[in-house]
């Protein structure tokens, strides 16, 4: 959610500046002028998309394999609140204060989805002095990557419908087609429609597989490969039918042959970033791809990137997932916190959070306590980012570095916000020191080839403190039939609420001894692991009451309003 700075927050005028002002405010370096300077590349290397973005080339990206690798921070959070406690703009305010230390530091972030944009979230560019831009095109369509999932993905489903009306001679149950469409916009009456051949559904773009793989391989050669492995419907006797089957790799290759390159913007403070691929974190795996995370790992001395929401899915995702198919482990972590999230887990309203609450806020330490512990189950030593507002108290403060003392982790009081880099030096110190001593001993929370079933039953017991996992008689019989077809000991990606460590948003953040409910299995066999959708979760989220997108529009001379 947007906030404003006022006059005596360092913004000239007497109008309070949103964040999209002070974006457009901002002097930007031309994005190759700037990628010479601080990365070293030349012109044709890059591909511009007018003057302040651009994608890395392919040869560029060949270039940068064999160059020595560089440290990686990753930046997770307590359990959020509707309003967000600003990972982003965290990611932002840390890079930037590195870069101020005499750090060569770079960032890569995930891509905004419209979804969220013309929802309840609003953008994904950071805020106030932490942002990247320009915020303007990162926010919407920006350099044509979702456009590019979505085309890719929805001409698979052409190309299955296509099929069967053809005679269907890959002998497909027309009632076990698993493949839906995407769009990225938030629309709920299209979670269940009826084509011309029956029932399908539609599920937002940052949900998609394709999304997932694209984020995943590690260049042209393996997108192919895992575009092919995509199990689209089931045969009768329980064989599985995959794009490589129905003869649609290449065409869907050739849709996302652009997308797989990184795109390079910059911070309020020129620090580049990479920003690329968006799969949510609640309902995907929560990481921006591995193509751009290895790129920065070869151009800079300590890269910041983010795992969306709490550690208990992003950090955790990132690790299971995205670092056990890589090799790509974080070096340190970071866990950003707000005195109203832990007002908020601690018992206030929503509409009490914003206001000191000493009660509440000591009630709500309990899920920052088990959020290091999430850290702390792969081998990682966190460091504990406040994001400060004007209305916390200095007892509240004092209150948080007390439990921080006691759990022996270090904590950094963050103003990034109002100050850009210069807010979080005290933040990007911390980091320095825990990288000095030494990288992480990570270790995956479970081993290659567990079960899923188990592989449930681990992530649920020892990180969301539940006492076991039910899986529903549909979820059960999905189970035996991927374990019949090969595909029972994938890694799990656990689909539910973000806002609770339970299936249900309503159980809060400090919920025990619940029952994790599996609803549904999805198989995502070209990334490499099965889907576990637990509760009510959607994958095509609806619009709140009021979504974001009533309150934007053009003026007279053209320029957006209202964008967050």
């Amino acid at each position: 959610m947007s906030r404003k700075l006022d006059d005596s927050e360092g913004i000239t005028g007497h109008v309070p500046a949103a964040d999209i002002e002070i974006a457009r405010r901002a002097r930007l370096e031309p994005i190759l002028a700037l990628a010479e300077a601080r990365l070293g590349f030349a012109a044709e290397e890059l591909i511009p998309f007018g003057h302040h973005r651009a994608k890395l080339s392919r040869s560029l990206l060949q270039r940068l394999k064999d160059r020595p690798r560089g440290r990686l921070v990753l930046v997770s959070a307590i359990t959020p609140t509707p309003a967000g406690e600003g990972k982003t703009t965290a990611c932002v305010g840390l890079v930037d204060a590195l870069s101020r230390l005499g750090v060569s530091a770079l960032a890569c972030l995930r891509e905004p989805s419209l979804g969220p944009v013309f929802g309840m979230k609003g953008g994904a560019a950071g805020g106030g002095r932490a942002q990247v831009v320009p915020m303007e095109a990162i926010n919407l369509h920006f350099n044509g990557d979702f456009h590019a999932v979505t085309s890719a993905h929805n001409l698979l489903a052409a190309l299955l419908d296509n099929h069967l009306y053809w005679g269907n001679a890959l002998g497909i149950d027309p009632a076990r087609v698993v493949w839906p469409r995407v769009l990225d916009l938030n629309d709920r009456s299209l979670r269940r429609v009826r084509t011309g051949l029956g029932e399908s559904s539609f599920e937002i773009t940052a949900a998609s597989e394709i999304m997932a793989i694209l984020c995943l391989a590690e260049d042209l050669a393996d997108i192919k490969r895992r575009l092919g492995r995509i199990v689209v419907a089931w045969r009768r006797d329980d064989t599985p039918v995959t794009a490589a089957d129905l003869g649609a790799v290449g065409a869907m290759a050739v849709l996302l042959r652009d997308a797989l390159a990184p795109n390079l913007v910059q911070t309020l403070e020129h620090t580049p970033v990479l920003i690329h691929g968006g799969p949510f974190a609640n309902i995907a795996h929560g990481c921006s791809s591995l193509v751009a995370t290895r790129a920065a790992l070869s151009l800079a001395e300590v890269v910041v990137t983010e795992a969306g929401f709490g550690a208990d899915q992003g950090l955790e995702k990132f690790t299971d997932i995205k670092s056990r198919q890589s090799g790509v482990f974080p070096d340190a972590a970071v866990i950003v916190v707000t005195m109203r999230a832990l007002r908020f887990h601690g018992g206030a309203s929503r509409e009490a959070m914003p206001h000191p609450d000493l009660a509440a806020l000591t009630d709500g330490l309990d899920n920052l306590v088990r959020q290091v512990a999430v850290a702390r189950a792969f081998g990682l030593e966190p460091v504990v980012a406040l994001n400060a507002f004007p209305g916390d108290s200095e007892a509240e403060r004092e209150r948080l570095a007390d439990c921080c003392a006691e759990l022996g982790v270090a904590m950094a009081i963050c103003d990034h916000w109002t100050r850009g880099g210069e807010g979080a030096l005290a933040l990007a110190r911390l980091v320095q020191q825990r990288l000095a001593a030494g990288s992480a001993e990570m270790a995956l929370l479970y081993a290659d080839g567990t079960p899923v079933e188990e592989a449930l039953e681990t992530i649920a017991t020892r990180l969301y403190g539940a006492s076991g996992v039910e899986l529903s008689p549909e979820a059960r019989e999905t189970l035996q039939r991927l374990k019949r077809a090969g595909y029972g000991e994938l890694p799990v990606c656990i689909a539910r609420t973000q806002y609770s460590f339970s299936d249900d948003p309503a159980d809060g953040g400090l919920v025990k001894g619940h029952r994790l409910r599996v609803r549904e299995l999805r198989l995502s066999a070209g990334a490499g692991f099965v889907v576990a959708v637990c509760g009510r979760l959607m994958t095509l989220p609806g619009l709140p009451r009021e979504p974001a997108a009533l309150g934007m529009g053009l003026d007279e001379a053209g320029n957006i309003t209202g964008l967050a």
